[in-house]
């Protein structure tokens, strides 16, 4: 008589029989799937989280179907040893295709590590503070926390410049910053998630007179339009709101940046070690990996008006925010607040004018299958986040629904 794995009675259905290679097991009839999950009758609602956000349906079925065998090999990608041939396969794929995808040069290493960006606030100066002056440019909370935590690490965090007097809704010049002779790097933070301000063009710090590499924090909008590596020395982002699931955090660090590492630095955390280990110097989060490699793939085939990959995606979050603050410029019951030249296209904050009914829009929304449209906590009023994931199909429903309640509440 065959038996039941280990741990698990037998369940009602089951018919577990021997394979040529390994246990298979029949779903029992009550665990099977009710319907087709196929992309086209998922009927999902539309999940507006600033993150962990969306993943493309594509990217979930495919996941689900190799769940329990990965390619023939007998084994989930999360039961694999992370120095198998089999998730060394899934590394080097995911690898050369977030290379292409973001046009990484070769002088450049990616590192695949954990933490996410807060961790990074501090990873980054053990790594290239030298323990001597960073400047920061403060456009929102996240550059905030970003200097905050490397106080920790550094002679003297100087903030450059910042947009707080104005309550973080435009970005200072970059002709108006205050620069430090010196300084070990420049801290930017690309795309504010929950202020929703963003770059729409990374700063030359050389035309500013400045030496310093820039560091760029670019988790929430990496992989939504192309990066100019030329003026930059590294870039970190979280995967979980463009990239796949929470837990693994990307690096992109030039190679004469490594080996600067303070006394202090967790090996782990060495740039340089990680660097050489090819992200295996510890155990990596070989799942998120594999979805974020699931989920290059996907962006590898996107295409818009003849565009491909980041650039197709990057006109596509173009015309979803267009479509969104169109809308809501000439709306006298809604409001952005962020500067018309620094709206990001991922994160947008809006606001009722009449607060009072915030609940009420809320309500409405999960009824419509509009999820998690509440704003931060810190700031209130309402959020929008269209990242990759999100189809034009979702930014037109919820312009339908806002217009809507307008009507109904005007």
């Amino acid at each position: 008589m065959t038996q039941p794995p280990l741990g698990l009675p037998p369940a009602p259905g089951a018919q577990p029989q021997r394979g040529p290679r390994f246990l298979q097991l029949q779903a029992p009839p009550e665990l099977a799937p009710a319907r087709d999950l196929t992309v086209n009758s998922m009927n999902r609602p539309y999940n507006f989280s600033a993150g962990p956000a969306a993943i493309p349906a594509e990217v979930l079925q495919q996941a689900a179907a190799e769940m329990l065998d990965w390619h023939g090999s007998g084994m989930s990608v999360m039961e694999m040893s992370h120095r198998g041939k089999e998730f060394i396969s899934i590394y080097e794929q995911a690898e050369a295709d977030l290379r292409e995808l973001l046009a990484v040069p070769p002088e450049f290493k990616i590192l695949f590590m954990q933490g996410g960006g807060l961790a990074e606030n501090a990873i980054v100066p053990l790594n290239l503070s030298r323990a001597g002056t960073v400047d920061f440019v403060l456009s929102g909370s996240w550059s905030q926390k970003s200097a905050k935590e490397a106080r920790k690490y550094v002679a003297d965090a100087h903030i450059a410049a910042s947009g707080e007097d104005g309550k973080f809704t435009a970005l200072p010049a970059p002709e108006s910053w205050q620069l430090s002779r010196g300084a070990s790097y420049v801290h930017i933070c690309s795309n504010e998630t929950i202020h929703g301000v963003e770059f729409q063009e990374l700063p030359d710090l050389k035309a500013l007179g400045c030496d310093a590499p820039l560091v760029v924090d670019f988790s929430s909008h990496v992989a939504s339009r192309p990066v100019d590596w030329s003026r930059v020395g590294l870039a970190f982002g979280g995967a979980q709101k463009n990239l796949g699931p929470a837990g693994l955090t990307l690096v992109i660090v030039r190679e004469d940046l490594l080996g600067h590492a303070l006394p202090a630095c967790p090996s782990a955390f060495d740039y340089k070690t990680v660097a050489d280990n090819q992200s295996m110097y510890n155990t990596p989060p070989t799942w998120g990996i594999y979805i974020a490699g699931l989920t290059f793939q996907w962006i590898k085939r996107q295409t818009e008006g003849g565009l491909t990959g980041v650039a197709a995606l990057e006109a596509r979050n173009i015309a979803k925010a267009d479509l969104f603050y169109q809308y809501v410029d000439q709306s006298s019951f809604y409001v952005n607040k962020v500067a018309a030249n620094c709206r990001s296209r991922m994160n947008i904050p809006f606001f009722l004018r009449d607060e009072s009914r915030n609940d009420a829009f809320l309500a409405g929304a999960r009824e419509r299958g509009l999820l998690q449209l509440k704003g931060h906590k810190s700031v209130g009023g309402m959020r929008a986040s269209i990242y990759n994931a999100m189809p034009i199909a979702g930014v037109q429903a919820l312009v339908e629904y806002m217009r809507e309640f307008e009507q109904r509440n005007a």
